[in-house]
């Protein structure tokens, strides 16, 4: 299924005093860019997050949000700084010495000091990788199912532009057909009209036909218009990223059509092409976004 590169996905999750929110935003671009903004706590998931969207989303500049909160003790761990509090035993008994007061130090007043005490997140805390990678997992979900609606819409739209050139191709192959009679009743006429009343060489006036109908002959550019439309056709269908296939198709589809334009010596197959080439730009244009 064709899938746009545009899309919006969101997923929070709630779990024993632990807070997540994934927001995914992606725009077309010709690979796969992937950008993670995340507290500084879990940068240390951000290439298992890349991981999880990159093995659902296959191109697109991917913009990734994740906000944190950790209102739980999973993942902390509190961290006396003995050497510290050493320092500030030491120093205030040496202030109640000077001064002659009671010395009576209480551990819990101890704590309290600057840097004494402190909260260490765990850099290796399985159960937050295991929660996040699920909300990255959900927001990918819905991301990618936006992109295949809007994948869908843009896949009925391009065969809707793929038949309406493939009618514009079965045209110019039937005007193409009639060129060279058209040709030769003129060819004839003008050479009677030149020599009046001599016999008209048919050898001569043959090599003529031959010579012309090599130069304005489309049938082979027709042939592989058909053949690219079919593969085109065919590509919509496919399971797989098929933007940068299309892509090459379509540039194939216009060269042929160049082509075309210039060998065809008719005002109705060069209304044809113009046709055809204004097309095959919208279907161009459709392409850049589809993943």
């Amino acid at each position: 299924m064709i899938k746009s590169m545009t899309g919006y996905g969101k997923a929070n999750l709630e779990k024993n005093e632990r807070e997540y929110q994934v927001e995914i935003k992606s725009v077309n671009h010709r690979y796969l860019d992937i950008s993670v903004k995340m507290p500084r706590v879990l940068s240390y998931l951000e290439e298992a997050v890349k991981k999880e969207i990159a093995s659902k989303v296959k191109r697109g500049k991917i913009d990734v949000f994740i906000t944190f909160q950790n209102n739980s003790t999973e993942g902390k761990a509190i961290k006396i700084n003995t050497e510290i509090a050493k320092i500030y035993i030491d120093e205030l008994k040496k202030l109640a010495n000077q001064e002659n007061i009671l010395a009576n130090i209480e551990v819990t007043e101890i704590s309290k000091f600057p840097d004494v005490l402190s909260i260490q997140n765990n850099q290796e805390d399985e159960t937050i990788k295991n929660e996040l990678l699920e909300t990255v997992k959900e927001a990918t979900k819905n991301l990618v199912q936006m992109r295949q609606v809007e994948g869908q819409k843009m896949a009925e739209d391009l065969m809707q532009r793929i038949q309406a050139i493939q009618e514009k191709v079965k045209e110019i192959s039937a005007l193409s057909t009639g060129l060279i009679e058209e040709y030769v009743v003129k060819l004839e006429s003008r050479i009677k009209e030149i020599l009046k009343n001599q016999e008209v060489d048919p050898t001569r006036l043959a090599q003529e036909v031959v010579i012309y109908a090599d130069k304005c002959s489309v049938e082979e550019e027709v042939t592989r218009l058909k053949s690219h439309i079919a593969q085109f056709e065919k590509l919509l269908n496919a399971e797989e990223a098929i933007g940068k296939k299309l892509d090459f198709i379509i540039q194939e589809m216009n060269r042929e059509t160049n082509t075309i334009g210039s060998k065809a010596n008719n005002l109705e197959i060069t209304n044809d092409v113009i046709d055809v080439k204004t097309e095959l730009e919208n279907v161009r244009e459709q392409i850049q976004n589809i993943e």
